[in-house]
């Protein structure tokens, strides 16, 4: 009867204290965050970009689409379907659902069976006869159960959650990753296709100025020396297109990757270089705080870091342990599970370190010392943020001003070479000064090809760096996701 009692009022006891929760309550922390874009002035003037594309009520997540290129469509939900860091990124998330499967799993007892049957044999010191032997046949069930106290199994089931949550954001900081790279090399790729064909054209260019000078050779009005010229001109630029396939190639090897594909089969058909980089309404610095996935990640790293500091402080408290065991125990095989062989014991049990030198303070330290490290990074992970925003934004405006330039001095290069062909042509000229002009519209012409690329490239890189469409709505609650973990495990193998 008191070994009830006792059972009752630590029963008792472990539902009154269930509710006690040791640790620091959890505060998102703070972040500079300015009022406005460097890049886009005043918060009026970031609020004037709302109008433009992609609109914030755009299809959420194909942020590529805004580029209007069918082929890029196409090979971006390649990359959805069959990238492999993406791959590994979703199995990442897989495992930390099933280490929140795993501290939820400590809200319950442990139930072991241990059936043994063991030949015995006895010494004579203990008053037997010498060499006496007996079998002995058990089946004990066994169970245990550690109430929660102090929340240690609570702040562990919550350590598990936030961990699991800075998952799924990690797995779309990937996939926002490879959707970008892949991008950006699609028109580097694009790139390469218009300077081949400039080069193209310039060596047709090139090879009609060899046939004219050898013609004009032929009838006295031009001299070897410009035909060794032109000839020279003209092999210079069979060289410059030739090896735009070194580059090309690299950036279709670079995007077969991505795509999960083998490089030796992978091919992009050359079309023209579409080049109308979209409006981005960058919205205010606020939003971004909600916008990319890394930052998620890392705040969701600081609850986790917060909930390692609970879970080192309950080392502090006592355990108490409920355990009982029933089971039967014989000497005799065919009496082992009669009623009289039945065996039991129940009781609680509590321990409690009395001396360990300073090791569970010293836990606590070094918990509080990795979450204001978590702290730390989630501060730099949005001030890198904040930067690459701003890098991008003045990027596109320098290149947008400066492609203007460059258009405006090819048109001067090709007034430049009109003139030079007719002084060439009136003999006023030698061939020499043809050559250099038009070596100044090639060069011309490449630079703003390479301008408009690097637009391009600055646009996937600033829809990137503002979160491409993701939103920290996505990321499941703790509800959510432990409704998606249930699911999961009920669901057939």
């Amino acid at each position: 009867m008191a070994r009830r009692r006792a059972s009752v009022i630590f029963g008792v006891a472990a539902v009154v204290l269930a509710g006690c929760s040791i640790g620091p309550k959890y505060i998102k922390p703070g972040a500079p965050v300015p009022v406005s874009y460097k890049e886009t002035g005043s918060p009026d003037a970031a609020s004037e970009w709302k109008a433009a594309e992609p609109r914030d009520d755009a299809s959420r997540g194909a942020w590529w689409t805004a580029f209007r290129d069918h082929d890029l469509d196409a090979l971006e939900e390649k990359l959805n379907q069959s990238n492999q860091s993406v791959a590994a990124a979703t199995a990442n998330v897989q495992a930390a659902k099933a280490m929140v499967r795993e501290a939820r799993a400590q809200y319950w007892p442990a139930l072991t069976a241990n059936p043994a049957i063991a030949n015995n044999r006895i010494s004579s010191a203990f008053g037997q006869s010498l060499g006496a032997t007996f079998t002995t046949y058990t089946l004990p069930l066994e169970a245990s159960w550690e109430p929660d106290l102090w929340g240690r199994v609570r702040k562990s089931v919550d350590s598990a959650t936030f961990a699991a949550q800075a998952s799924v954001a990690d797995l779309e900081s990937v996939r926002l990753s490879a959707q970008a790279e892949l991008a950006s090399d699609y028109y580097q790729l694009r790139s390469q296709d218009a300077l081949k064909q400039l080069l193209d054209a310039t060596v047709k260019i090139d090879l009609d100025a060899l046939d004219l000078t050898r013609s004009l050779f032929t009838s006295g009005l031009a001299n070897d020396e410009a035909v060794a010229q032109a000839e020279a001109q003209l092999r210079a630029a069979q060289a410059q297109d030739t090896n735009l396939g070194v580059l090309r190639a690299q950036y279709e090897h670079a995007i077969a990757l991505l795509d999960g594909e083998p490089a030796s089969t992978f091919a992009v058909t050359r079309k023209e270089f579409e080049a109308g980089a979209p409006e981005i309404p960058p919205g205010v610095p606020s939003q971004l705080l909600e916008r990319r996935p890394d930052i998620a990640a890392a705040e969701r790293a600081v609850a986790q870091a917060n909930a390692q500091i609970g879970i080192a402080k309950t080392a502090f408290f006592p355990n108490l342990t409920l355990s009982a065991s029933a089971g039967f125990g014989s000497v005799s095989f065919l009496k082992w599970f009669e009623w009289p062989s039945r065996v039991w014991s129940v009781g609680p049990g509590l321990a409690e370190t009395l001396f360990e030198g300073g090791a569970r303070k010293a836990a606590v330290q070094q918990s509080q010392a990795a979450y204001d490290q978590t702290v730390a990074n989630y501060r730099q992970t949005v001030l890198t943020a904040f930067q690459q925003v701003e890098d991008n934004l003045a990027a596109l405006r320098v290149l947008t001003e400066a492609i203007e330039q460059q258009d405006a001095a090819i048109a001067a290069a090709g007034r430049n070479l009109g003139e030079a062909e007719v002084r060439y042509k009136s003999g006023l000229d030698p061939y020499l000064n043809v050559i250099a002009a038009q070596a100044i519209v090639l060069s011309d012409q490449q630079t703003a090809v390479n301008f408009r690329a690097q637009r391009m490239v600055a646009s996937v890189q600033l829809i990137k760096a503002l979160g491409g469409g993701w939103d920290a709505s996505q990321i499941p609650s703790a509800k959510q996701l432990n409704a998606a973990i249930r699911n999961e495990s009920a669901a057939p193998r």
